[in-house]
């Protein structure tokens, strides 16, 4: 396994140095944030750590001040690993920010793995722990505060029952024919039945409204008939060849990691099989936590927020606090789809938490708006509560409440939380999820919010040092 301790500067990294490289001075700054706050490294460290019996030991690999650094190189810039591995073994400059200095830096897939290895409490940490460190710096009171909601997306394709129902039979067929391969005796009794779903799904797929109507279900029954053969003859293989083993052992290895795909997408392709069964032929409406999106990523929601370019959305919502200097105080990727006001008091106490009073300044959209999120605000001590009436007739008080200057300003200022979701869609990688699984869907959220937040600061404390070059 890869061992996590710092290796010794080598006489070609003190070559390096002398070299004088002088970084970019919004990295320079991040650079010398994460050298004087080492708990930052260490809760790295520890991840990497996790699950070795003897971290020292071992090939040398990638250590947590790398790691740490590469992981916000890649947010920041907003690159692929193959690129990001690329760019730092042709720069200069950033082989000094992620500390590879005159060292090889390993392939890209190096880099996935020790990713991978972190954990979403981690980076919760790390980020609150950077907040906490602008904070103790100047730069952040936490006097005033802007919240939101937005969904970030999986990387799914639109579903339908029928491309479902597909899916699971083109990958249960492919997965049995992969354990063929490396059964001594092969399988035996398991029809490939792919090129009668497809032909099936297609036909589905090409109908036009009028046709769905009269030949929908007739087509549906006989794919989901094909559909539920695939699911139990590999079932039945699976029972067969219990006791099969290999000559070798990684093959043993690798039949037994097959064996669990072939049952985790059975059950998945059983649960598709229901929920079609249950809208198209008995004409059920299946409610939305009963139905799955996606056999690839299972934990995608289906998210209806009322926009008019996007009905529908496929992926997580995903709840944002961020501060009048910039800095994303709080995130949270949400479950289902809970409406926004809910979020007003576990954002309101978290806000306690972390700056010991709640925000004087409180503004949200209409979706915060409840008489119950407005008593919360009251009652937290939030001195001003902007957030717009959403539906029924206005009192006169509040007519007057939302149009005094003060809620004017308070709603402007609201509208900045808006750019910062788009700076984290285009330019930090958010909009879309490309990794597999809920815990690295909660990681792509926490890297996005850590380069943010070191960008964030990196900026006042430059904006700082100037203005104190200006004054000397």
């Amino acid at each position: 396994m890869t061992r996590t301790v710092d290796p010794q500067l080598s006489f070609g990294d003190l070559e390096f140095l002398h070299q004088s490289v002088q970084l970019d001075p919004l990295l320079q700054a991040i650079s010398n944030l994460i050298d004087s706050h080492g708990q930052l490294i260490e809760a790295v460290r520890q991840d990497l750590e996790r699950g070795l019996k003897n971290p020292a030991t071992g090939r040398s690999g990638l250590n947590a001040q790398q790691v740490l650094r590469s992981l916000i190189l890649q947010r920041i810039k907003n690159w692929d690993y193959r690129e990001l591995r690329e760019r730092i073994a042709d720069g200069y400059t950033l082989r000094r920010f992620t500390d590879f200095y005159g060292r090889c830096v390993p392939k890209h897939d190096a880099f996935n793995r020790a990713f991978n290895r972190l954990t979403p409490e981690t980076l919760r940490a790390i980020n609150d722990a950077v907040v906490q460190a602008a904070v103790e710096l100047g730069l952040e009171d936490g006097s005033q505060l802007r919240v939101d909601t937005t969904v970030v997306e999986t990387d799914i394709h639109h579903p339908t029952d029928s491309t479902l129902l597909w899916d699971s039979v083109r990958v249960i067929t492919r997965l049995i024919g992969r354990l063929g391969q490396l059964l001594p005796q092969g399988v035996e009794g398991f029809a490939n039945r792919t090129r009668r779903a497809r032909r099936r799904m297609q036909e589905i797929q090409r109908m036009t409204p009028k046709q769905r109507h009269q030949r929908q279900r007739r087509k549906y029954r006989d794919l989901i008939r094909t559909s539920e053969q695939v699911v139990h003859n590999a079932r039945a293989v699976l029972t067969r060849t219990s006791n099969v083993r290999s000559i070798d052992l990684l093959s043993d290895i690798a039949i037994r990691e097959l064996r669990v795909q072939i049952e985790h997408y059975c059950g998945l392709g059983l649960q598709v099989i229901d929920q079609a069964r249950r809208r198209v032929l008995e004409e059920e409406s299946v409610p939305s936590e009963q139905k799955i999106y996606s056999i690839f990523e299972p934990h995608t929601d289906l998210i209806k927020r009322g926009k008019a370019q996007k009905p529908v959305e496929f992926g997580h919502k995903v709840f944002l606090a961020e501060s009048a200097r910039g800095l994303i105080t709080q995130y949270r990727v949400l479950k289902g789809n809970p409406v926004d006001d809910a979020q007003v008091i576990p954002c309101l106490k978290r806000h306690t938490e972390m700056f010991g009073d709640a925000p004087e300044l409180f503004s949200g959209d209409r979706g915060f708006f409840s008489p119950d999120s407005l008593k919360d605000c009251h009652h937290a001590g939030v001195l001003l509560a902007c957030i717009p009436q959403r539906g029924g007739k206005k009192t006169p008080e509040r007519e007057v409440f939302e149009k005094s200057p003060a809620f004017k300003r308070g709603q402007r200022f609201r509208a900045g939380i808006e750019g910062r979701i788009s700076v984290l869609f285009r330019g930090r990688g958010m909009k879309r999820c490309l990794a597999e699984g809920h815990e690295r869907f909660e990681l792509l959220v926490g890297a996005a919010v850590l380069a943010n937040n070191l960008m964030a600061i990196a900026g006042l404390l430059l904006k700082k040092r100037q203005r104190h070059r200006a004054a000397a």
